[in-house]
């Protein structure tokens, strides 16, 4: 919010300026210590739950004067069925967090991005993300409702419902039908809209184009849902754009046009209606080990 381009102007007043809602990050991660009495789980750590509860009113209110109007807070949880996880302890820690972070936001205007992520590293099958995705999705949801957040002014980004990176792979059809699933089992419609986090990949995936199809099978196969289902996508949108602007000033215009070509992708997946392969992507070829899934 307060950083200025490359001629002094300040970043938010450029963002207004293009019709696009300035927002601000107000978790502060987590430590890698863990919450104590938790197993170790597949991040090679115990679970965990973020910092920066105890200064966010402070750092919410600031970020709304200087522009801001939603705020995004993550907690990370994960799966490992043999070991328990993730543990009750784990998630009632994490969802109580959001409630209180959703609550003091709308507090002082902002509206809160609620973002449980169940990280996908492990050798799960998709089966066990899906019931760990219902059990997660609705303590979370209890929580809001006893912080008495206003869910129509609020918005959930999850994770979708997948198999371990190094589990049994599942098809489009399934993350498809096992996420919406999840969603109608815990999700009330009062809920305005759902964004979903793109998450870790097997490095033999192509994130940018998995992400899109696994949208589009949703809307193909569910055209009339209760919310606005869409995206909210880090690595599945900027791969293809950072592999080919690489910090360039020659290759600013190249992409731009790669980041509208994968924006309209997704939004054709909004619409159900994405042609696989219609997207230039650079593939496999611009993945990165990110074990830890940080952000």
């Amino acid at each position: 919010l307060v950083q200025v381009d490359a001629d002094g102007k300040k970043m938010v007043d450029l963002l207004n300026a293009g019709g696009i809602i300035p927002g601000i990050k107000l978790d502060q991660g987590y430590d890698k210590a863990g919450i104590p009495g938790t197993k170790v789980g597949p991040l090679g750590h115990p679970e965990t739950m973020d910092k920066g509860l105890d200064t966010l009113k402070k750092r919410a209110a600031d970020a709304y004067a200087a522009g801001a109007r939603f705020a995004k807070w993550r907690n990370v949880l994960q799966i490992d069925p043999k070991n328990g996880l993730p543990s009750d302890l784990a998630i009632r820690e994490a969802t109580e967090q959001l409630a209180k972070y959703a609550s003091i936001c709308q507090s002082v205007g902002l509206v809160p991005i609620v973002e449980p992520e169940i990280v996908p590293n492990g050798d799960h099958d998709i089966y066990a993300c899906a019931a760990a995705t219902e059990r997660v999705l609705a303590a979370q949801f209890k929580a809001l409702a006893d912080h008495h957040v206003f869910l129509e002014g609020a918005v959930l980004k999850p994770n979708m419902v997948k198999n371990g990176l190094t589990g049994p792979p599942a098809t489009p059809e399934e993350i498809a039908v096992l996420t919406i699933t999840a969603l109608k089992r815990t999700v009330p419609p009062a809920m305005p809209g759902i964004f979903f986090l793109s998450g870790e990949m097997p490095l033999d995936m192509d994130n940018e184009e998995a992400a899109t199809i696994n949208l589009s099978k949703m809307h193909e196969l569910y055209p009339t849902l209760p919310w606005h289902v869409s995206f909210s996508y880090g690595k599945a949108l900027q791969k293809t754009t950072i592999v080919t602007w690489l910090g360039k000033k020659e290759n600013e215009a190249v992409a731009q046009k790669a980041l509208k070509a994968r924006s309209a992708a997704n939004r054709d997946a909004v619409l159900g209606k994405y042609k696989t392969g219609s997207c230039a992507s650079v593939g496999t070829d611009g993945n990165i080990s990110q074990a830890a899934g940080p952000y």
